[in-house]
């Protein structure tokens, strides 16, 4: 689980790089969503959440795309 925990925010860091309103964002959600199952004792469901997170952090370094505007019309 902490590791998990570790890569989520490692690839964060990554994604949202320089973008501190992400970064921010994205780090008191995952804080947020391991805090409130930090009491979850069913192996299934930890089993289950554990293959969620996994889901996301693979969303987040493969779908995720950061653009920054060159110019008025250029991204």
């Amino acid at each position: 689980v902490l590791k998990l925990f570790k890569l989520l925010h490692r690839t964060r860091q990554e994604v949202f790089r320089n973008d501190t309103r992400a970064l921010e964002a994205a780090r008191q959600k995952i804080n947020e969503e391991f805090k409130n199952n930090q009491d979850e004792t069913s192996e299934e469901k930890i089993n289950e959440l554990l293959k969620i997170a996994s889901d996301v952090e693979m969303i987040l370094r493969t779908s995720v795309i950061q653009a920054v505007h060159t110019d008025s019309d250029k991204i």
